[in-house]
């Protein structure tokens, strides 16, 4: 079944009416918001009447500052509860995340690169030395012992010859 895409204008048209109505939304909750602190502002706060004498006015002021400390007492509770509640939350999404389990690796293709290939694609346009491993290899010349010849003989007669101290005199003495 083929979708119809939409047209640039009816986009357009759509998205000015979401933005018309939650502007309408806002406005409404700003307004709510206004109503209900005046209800709390004249429920909690009576209006002040300012006595005319200074043991009235002091009086006053130790009731007031007694209603602030009790104020602060209040909003430290509410920010401890807040600041627990927050990191519930942080450790409960953190455990969501782990019980969901970790990423699935996707399933990679084998590639033959040669190492010149490889270095192209790890260091891009930089890569300019050719990699030939085997070039880069120590010569080894062979060396032919002429010995291996003589060896090939009876051995029982080279084990008599270097018997005893004559023997091991003589093993010197041909190699020098």
């Amino acid at each position: 079944m083929s979708e119809k895409k939409m047209t640039s204008s009816r986009r357009h048209h759509l998205k000015s009416l979401v933005l018309s109505i939650a502007k309408g939304i806002l406005e409404k909750e700003c307004a709510q918001v206004k109503v209900d602190k005046e209800n709390y502002m004249s429920e909690n706060c009576p209006p002040l009447s300012l006595p005319g004498s200074t043991q009235e006015l002091q009086e006053l002021c130790k009731k007031l500052h007694q209603q602030i400390d009790k104020v602060d007492e209040e909003r430290y509770d509410l920010e401890a509860k807040v600041g627990k509640a927050n990191k519930e939350i942080e450790d409960l999404k953190i455990k969501v995340v782990d019980l969901q389990g970790k990423f699935k690796k996707p399933a990679l293709k084998k590639v033959r690169l040669s190492a010149d290939q490889m270095l192209q694609a790890l260091l891009g346009s930089k890569h300019k030395v050719s990699l030939d491993l085997r070039s880069n290899l120590k010569q080894v010349k062979k060396e032919v012992k002429e010995e291996s010849a003589e060896q090939v003989g009876d051995w029982r007669k080279n084990i008599e010859d270097k018997a005893g101290m004559d023997g091991r005199k003589k093993m010197f003495e041909s190699e020098a």
